[in-house]
């Protein structure tokens, strides 16, 4: 495979003579996928010239105010997937339903779920934001029945294929079909997405890590813990300086990691106790953990590993945190710690509260 003379047509079509499993219709459903990410790229990058910023009017599913280009970015999806005879249906974080595959198309036997624009609250400010795809075949008892929600509620591990765009100083497409994370760099001269970072590989130890530190206060003690002993720095138990990290767009932070290696946390924490996670099982982290175990990386929730966990809805959340194995590893390791116990101070009651001494 040549850097910047093969492109994600070419890409698949090598994958395929090495992995069989990956039909054409693969192939031809991430080719569609990358027409929309094209797209949408295209929209961001004009910006205000074409009047697609500021915010559309109307909340999505979660209750979120939806910005223009989150509208047109999940139009692109639905007007660019749902003809080429490869789904059965698609699920999409602005979306309260899944999207069955209307009858006047032909149907195939793959679901895609998506977030059309993620970090969309970047937009105004002109900071990098992206899209997330992630490629389910339809159960086999379900491929004669209409597709109906709970035909999405596989895990991560199940995933046919996963990948981001990222729409930056330039456009990148990152996928991985099960055989490593390759990224891609769109030539706009020809229109074309080139590979340019083949087999990408996540360092396993790191100095940096991503948090939104405004919500410390609601962390769960673990990341509480990790946290403080990064920022002390090489006077406290790690012995080294950790530089701190947040864009609030999630591809962008996971990007950056694939980069250069890094940690991201999106924990749980009680600010919403509604919610035992920010970030949607299926449409971010699910995608994203595909992408970083396959580069070599970890991505869990703090008590199991992300592609483990089994969908109980479409819109569910869950904690994250992915990157460098070891840091993952660790943060996980504080959280058995803190479950069992372990990591609570020594308090003695006959030599830390009681004295023989009075105080006044």
């Amino acid at each position: 495979m040549l850097c910047g003379r093969t492109n994600v047509n070419k890409f698949l079509v090598e994958e395929q003579r090495r992995n069989p499993a990956l039909i054409g219709d693969v192939s031809m459903l991430i080719s569609d996928v990358v027409r929309s990410c094209k797209a949408i790229g295209q929209g961001v990058s004009r910006g205000s010239l074409a009047g697609v910023l500021g915010d559309e009017g109307s909340r999505n599913v979660q209750g979120e105010v939806q910005k223009k280009l989150d509208v047109l970015a999940n139009q692109a999806f639905l007007h660019h997937c749902e003809w080429g005879g490869h789904l059965r249906a698609m699920a999409s974080e602005e979306m309260e339903d899944i999207h069955p595959i209307p009858a006047e198309h032909p149907r195939g036997n793959y679901l895609l779920v998506f977030d059309p624009l993620d970090g969309s609250s970047n937009i105004d400010v002109n900071l990098s934001v992206g899209s997330i795809f992630s490629v389910l075949r339809c159960p086999d008892h379900a491929s004669a029945q209409p597709p109906t929600a709970a035909d999405f509620l596989q895990c991560g591990s199940r995933q046919v294929a996963a990948g981001y765009a990222i729409y930056g100083p330039s456009t990148m497409l990152v996928l991985t079909v099960g055989n490593g994370t390759h990224g891609f760099t769109l030539n706009r001269d020809i229109g074309e997405f080139l590979l340019t970072h083949p087999d990408l590989a996540i360092s396993p130890d790191t100095r940096e890590f991503a948090i939104n530190a405004s919500n410390e206060r609601f962390w769960e003690p673990p990341v509480q813990r990790y946290v403080a002993e990064c920022l002390q720095g090489k006077s406290g138990v790690r012995g080294k300086d950790f530089n701190m990290r947040w864009v609030a767009s999630m591809v962008a932070e996971v990007h950056r990691i694939l980069m250069r290696g890094g940690v991201f946390m999106y924990p749980r924490d009680s600010k919403d106790l509604s919610k035992p996670g920010r970030l949607r099982l299926l449409y971010e982290a699910n995608p994203m953990a595909m992408i970083v175990v396959q580069a070599g990386g970890q991505a869990s929730t703090g008590d199991e590993r992300i592609l483990d966990v089994q969908p109980t809805s479409l819109h569910q959340r869950v904690p994250v945190i992915l990157g460098s194995r070891n840091e993952v590893e660790r943060i996980e390791r504080y959280h058995r710690e803190h479950a069992s116990g372990e990591d609570q101070p020594f308090r003695s009651p006959l030599f830390s509260t009681r004295t023989l001494f009075r105080d006044d």
